[in-house]
């Protein structure tokens, strides 16, 4: 009898054995994390955490989860959710031991066999990577940062005055979330390969990279949905989902758009010795071609995206709420009539705008409120478990044990951020007179950028960015929503949001 034939008479135990073998393994991964509770089947199966991605809402998911079940909610067999700044910060500590998750930072692999600062996994590899990267934005390094910024802020406001603005005789809705986008990716365009794609000059998704962001995230979607990240990195699922440089749109249009700009501006300079931007200061800290290529699509979506989603809830909760919107321009009234500003067109100066407390109130609480980014960025325990400090109370966390931030959950803290927590109110962080409890506060808002040796590096170009059109915005025009009852439409893609039709009308103003 030959071997096919014994599995054959044999088939029945040999899946009885694997079924066994199966459950035993299950029963094993399940009881490693029964003390943290979860929705119903978390415990076994993965089903309820991909459907949360699935579902586009999965930061309201997860605040659900941390919200019914405490501030360690288990959300899959070997996966938790947190929303402890405890935890998160001890999470976060360069010694900690904690490291990236594989199943969620290769997501961010876009090009199938390179890694960037976000998805690379070996952490001496990633601490050497951040090393080299740093000073490109800074302006040690990138010497006309500012101006760049200021640049486009102008061009911003030119677009708005010349072609979008409303009158007595005539409205002329628009849609501020497109424009924001325009003003996100030419700023890091301008800074990150030393000239901007012209959105704003145009009124255009110049090169697609908007929809190609989209497409890409959205398939993203699936990828972490149905587990499939792994899987379809190097195969021909790449190709299917955008990805491979074949495709024409998604990240793989990006990249070999980002391939053409970079293979041109190192045939024009091969040493970089002309640049002064991004490009030329990670060359010379050491990235080859490949890596600012990847590097540099990183940056487009998390440079872009993240700072035009904020720049838009910042904006949507000022238009909506009529005192701080009276009162904010009253500030930034007050500081262009007393010299601060100086006059238009000039635009704000950095220096002077991060001086002005209640527009800091107002961009820290529509940050709090809508946070930009909220993907979980799952860390995993070290091999050996951790036994932490949460509230007073020792908790051990088994090692190889995933756990995630609950972003929503955590901005939304009443112990933390008060009874009125899921409120708009920017005056809680001018009136706080508790230090301790302030600094909390504050602790969370920089935790929106990544904390510790995973802190965003861009993130002091995005608060200049961010509070610089505020300013403008609010010191140029009048403002209200047009569509009051649905004012955006909105979806949340591998933890970015991609937001549209969020239609706005803008008045001319007296400026000085």
């Amino acid at each position: 009898m030959g071997v096919a034939a014994l599995i054959y008479e044999a088939r029945w135990l040999l899946t009885s054995v694997a079924l066994a073998i199966w459950v035993a393994l299950k029963i094993k991964q399940y009881y490693r994390l029964r003390h943290f509770k979860g929705p119903f089947g978390t415990g076994w199966f993965e089903i309820w955490h991909g459907l949360a991605y699935l579902s586009e809402n999965s930061h309201l998911k997860f605040k659900e989860a941390t919200d019914k079940y405490g501030p360690i909610a288990r959300i899959g067999p070997n996966e938790l959710m947190t929303s402890s700044i405890e935890l998160l910060t001890h999470i976060n500590g360069a010694r900690n031991g904690y490291t990236r998750t594989r199943w969620w930072y290769l997501v961010g692999r876009f090009v199938p066999d390179r890694d960037t600062i976000f998805s690379e996994l070996n952490e001496d590899i990633h601490n050497k990577r951040r090393a080299q990267m740093a000073g490109g934005y800074s302006g040690k390094e990138n010497h006309e940062l500012e101006s760049s910024v200021d640049i486009h802020v102008a061009e911003l406001v030119q677009l708005i005055r010349t072609k979008h603005c409303s009158t007595e005789t005539k409205t002329k809705p628009f849609d501020l979330a497109r424009k924001t986008q325009y003003l996100a990716l030419d700023v890091i365009s301008h800074i990150g390969f030393g000239e901007p794609f012209g959105d704003l000059v145009t009124d255009q998704d110049v090169g697609g990279y908007i929809e190609d962001v989209d497409k890409g995230t959205r398939a993203s979607v699936y990828l972490l949905g149905f587990g499939l990240t792994e899987l379809a990195l190097g195969t021909p699922l790449m190709h299917l989902l955008g990805r491979s440089e074949k495709a024409k749109t998604g990240f793989g249009g990006m990249t070999a758009n980002t391939r053409r700009i970079i293979s041109k501006r190192l045939e024009d300079d091969p040493d970089m010795s002309k640049g002064t931007d991004m490009l030329a200061s990670w060359f010379r800290h050491g990235l080859d071609k490949e890596q600012l290529i990847t590097e540099s699509i990183f940056q487009l979506i998390a440079g872009a995206e993240t700072a035009a989603t904020s720049m838009r809830s910042i904006m949507l909760y000022l238009l909506t709420h009529p005192r701080v919107y009276t009162r904010l321009q009253a500030e930034v009234d007050a500081a262009v009539k007393d010299g601060r500003a100086a006059p238009y067109p000039n635009i704000v100066s950095n220096a002077t705008q991060r001086q002005l407390p209640y527009l800091w109130a107002c961009c820290k609480e529509g940050m709090r409120m809508h946070p930009a980014v909220t993907n979980s960025s799952q860390k995993k325990v070290p091999p050996g478990g951790n036994t932490v400090m949460m509230e007073g109370k020792t908790v051990y966390l088994p090692g190889g044990t995933n756990i995630g931030y609950c972003v929503w959950g955590l901005n939304r803290d009443q112990k933390i951020f008060g009874a009125d927590a899921d409120y708009y109110r920017p005056e809680r962080w001018l009136n706080e007179e508790d230090p301790k409890k302030l600094a909390q506060m504050n602790q969370v808002h920089e935790m929106l950028f990544g904390y510790g040796k995973y802190q965003c590096l861009g993130k002091p170009i995005a608060l200049m960015e961010i509070g610089k059109t505020i300013f403008e915005l609010m010191r140029n025009f009048d403002w209200s929503v047009t569509n009051v009852e649905e004012p955006w439409k909105e979806t949340n893609t591998s933890g970015i949001f991609m937001t549209q039709d969020f239609l706005v009308e803008a008045t001319e103003r007296s400026v000085s």
